[in-house]
């Protein structure tokens, strides 16, 4: 049995990144991995700007307040106005070009306009309000890395410099499919013994969140035929399959000894809580892996160890998740011997409540929380202590 950290590190280095790229226009970029370094072309600002709406003055024409200069000019964003002539103001707006020879910007609201005139009610500072050119961005500089997963900021800065398209890496193909007979699709009346499949739309939620390209086989019937068969088809298509439930020892678990018969396990079981029963193999040139049936189970260690694993196969340079010290204000005094992920929320005096019922099939924990307290063999909690904790930020984003 590994431990939690020999599991992700063994499935990093199992992660083979896609190798195709193709180019996407910026507003279809959302969520992809971006395949080349870009650069600028340009310098942004390309020139020195008002941070406010005031005056441009030189600073050498006000030495005392209550100056009253003549506005020679007035200068809008999107204009460029003409040199500032010494022992004169003029009026700027933010964002518009700052007139060569004034080295200062006063706001609006210390000076007086009195007809073609400005009184200044303040001195003025050189260089206040003005943003320079090229503070954000040199021209030839690096503005976005390879590896690097766009969000909003990365498309707003990619459109900064001009670029309309980027070149990205293809999605990542994502199969996934669930065992049990007890499983019924929500929509459906339940009989005796059955419940709705959580898991379908806690694994598919995760995985579309991710931006993959996801095939879903849906239910598998309890039986190593069907199992077998699904398993077949999903590696056909898939670069990654992933399954919940049928990985653990009980007599209708048939997930592993379907990967055993198509291909191989390389990893089973990890010393964890909630999560032991997790199966990683190779099916043909797909990789494979099972989570746990129970919910909180599947949903943590897909968080923990399936999420990295993807990412890097994704493309994606930065994959760990962090974790931080805070406080518990929470006693845990059930000494485990697996390593343990606790469901806890911060509060408003900043110290993490615990969910009180940490069951493996407590979905509602996971809702409720938001993150996890990483607890080693033995370890035993009382109010104030810090503990390692591990936001999902960093593990659903």
């Amino acid at each position: 049995m590994l431990t939690a950290d020999q599991l992700l590190d063994a499935l990093l280095e199992r992660a083979r990144g896609v190798t195709e790229t193709e180019t996407v226009a910026i507003t279809d970029a959302l969520g992809r991995v971006l395949a080349v370094p870009q650069t600028s072309a340009i310098t942004v600002p390309p020139l020195d700007n008002s941070a406010m709406d005031g005056y441009a003055v030189r600073a050498a024409d006000v030495v005392v307040a209550g100056v009253r200069l003549p506005v020679s000019q007035r200068i809008l964003a999107g204009a460029v106005g003409a040199p500032l002539q010494p022992g004169t103001a003029a009026r700027i707006f933010t964002g518009a070009p700052v007139p060569p020879g004034a080295d200062a910007v006063l706001m609006q609201e210390y000076c007086m306009a009195e007809g073609e005139f400005v009184v200044i009610n303040t001195l003025p500072q050189p260089g206040e309000n003005i943003r320079r050119a090229g503070e954000d961005i040199e021209a030839g500089g690096q503005v976005l890395a390879a590896g690097a997963r766009i969000g909003a900021a990365e498309m707003g800065l990619a459109a900064s410099v001009g670029l309309a398209a980027l070149p990205v890496f293809k999605r990542l193909k994502v199969a996934c499919f669930f065992t049990g007979d007890e499983l019924v699709t929500p929509g459906t009346a339940l009989a005796p013994g059955q419940i709705y499949n959580s898991n379908r739309y806690l694994l598919t939620g995760l995985l579309k969140s991710l931006g993959c390209e996801l095939t879903d086989f849906g239910i598998v019937p309890d039986s190593l035929e069907a199992t077998q068969a699904a398993l077949e088809g999903a590696a056909s298509i898939a670069d990654v399959v992933i399954t919940s439930g049928g990985v653990s020892v009980g007599e209708a678990d048939y997930v592993k000894a379907a990967v055993e018969k198509l291909g191989r396990v390389e990893m089973w079981k990890v010393a964890m809580k909630p999560g032991k029963p997790l199966v990683y193999g190779r099916v043909n040139d797909a990789d494979f892996i099972g989570l746990p049936g129970n919910p909180v189970s599947a949903f943590v260690t897909f968080c923990l160890f399936v999420r990295p694993f993807l990412l890097k196969r994704m493309g994606v340079a930065d994959v760990l998740y962090r974790a931080f010290a805070m406080q518990a204000d929470f006693a845990w005094n059930k000494a485990g011997t697996r390593r343990e992920f606790l469901r806890v929320k911060i509060q408003a005096d900043g110290r993490l409540a615990l969910f009180p019922n940490q069951g493996s099939g407590v979905l509602t924990s996971c809702a409720w929380a938001d993150g996890l307290v990483d607890l080693g063999i033995g370890h035993i909690v009382h109010p104030g202590d810090w503990v390692r904790y591990i936001p999902f930020s960093e593990l659903l984003s």
